[in-house]
């Protein structure tokens, strides 16, 4: 790219390379995309010019944080103006290999720092019986849709798989009583099944109307199509509202219940860390919060100095 190419022709390319890299998924392309063209529009407003592919190079500090401050003003938390410096970042890191100097600026600014959060798992019985629920069907529903739910919530449940990662699962990821997942970072884990989550998928296997062929998407919407995490949360939100559960029972908040309860039950917490696919200790570290937290509760709940 010459020097003489515009801030888009670069955005561009940057798109054309995230789809070609092979190793992004679709969302993550959607959001680097989306935040680097936010990006551009903020400068051309900023700067009252289009910026040129060269002039990518002379962001200065002063404009990184007038971008930020902008951020909050419209009304984004620190964690999505942090994700989407993490954009800009891996936009850089693009035109770098394209033979554009990044700014000394971007590694002198600083992303926000992100509120320390526990995770709100479920407790047991309220885990089982929203698996339970959603394997016998909502809102009459046919069977094999019921199935369906009540399977992809015990993987999130019975494996700790992401949403995204249930997902993304096809027939070939099956092996026998184990799953082979790709997780974050495009590493491969290996997870076991428990009997009653191999028996849930095994059931929708068995019902689904569509050919589940090997590399084509395991669970699909009512047209075939691959079912979308939108249809999920949809499930949980009617369960949760049918159960009395809070809001913050989420698709996710079954897989803090997995690692909650397997460490509650003596795990050992680097099992759980391979089990979940955190590259780091500290990650799954979180989850001994929750345990303490529970004996805490534990006590002011039940001594009567409480």
């Amino acid at each position: 790219m010459t020097p003489g190419a515009s801030a888009n022709d670069a955005v561009r390319a940057w798109r054309e390379t995230l789809e070609t890299a092979g190793h992004y998924a679709g969302h993550t392309q959607i959001a680097y995309v989306q935040d680097t063209e936010q990006f551009l529009d903020f400068l051309t407003d900023h700067q009252a010019s289009t910026p040129t592919w060269a002039a990518l190079s002379e962001i200065s500090i002063a404009d990184l944080r007038a971008l930020l401050s902008h951020w909050r003003r419209s009304g984004l938390g620190a964690a999505s103006c942090a994700r989407k410096l993490s954009s800009i970042r891996a936009f850089y890191r693009h035109l770098e290999e394209q033979g554009l100097q990044a700014p000394p600026a971007l590694a002198l600014i600083q992303s926000p720092k992100l509120p320390k959060r526990t995770p709100r798992p479920l407790d047991e019985k309220a885990s089982e019986a929203l698996t339970a629920m959603a394997s016998k069907g909502h809102d009459k529903q046919d069977d094999w849709i019921s199935a369906r739910d009540g399977a992809v919530l015990l993987l999130l449940y019975g494996a700790g798989l992401r949403i995204s990662e249930a997902l993304a699962l096809t027939p070939q990821h099956l092996e026998s009583d184990m799953l082979r997942i790709v997780g974050k970072g495009n590493k491969t884990r290996l997870v076991p099944l428990l009997p009653a989550v191999s028996a849930a998928v095994d059931a929708y296997e068995a019902l689904c109307p569509h050919v589940l062929t090997g590399d084509a998407p395991l669970f699909r919407s009512v047209r075939g199509k691959a079912l979308g995490a939108s249809a999920v949360q949809s499930v949980v939100r009617k369960l949760r509202s049918a159960l009395g559960l809070p809001d913050s029972v989420t698709p996710h908040a079954l897989r803090h219940s997995f690692a909650t309860h397997l460490l509650n039950n003596g795990a050992d917490l680097r099992v759980i860390q391979d089990l979940l696919g955190h590259a780091n200790l500290s990650t799954t570290q979180v989850y001994t919060k929750v345990q303490t937290q529970r004996l805490v509760d534990t006590i002011k709940d039940f001594h009567p100095r409480g």
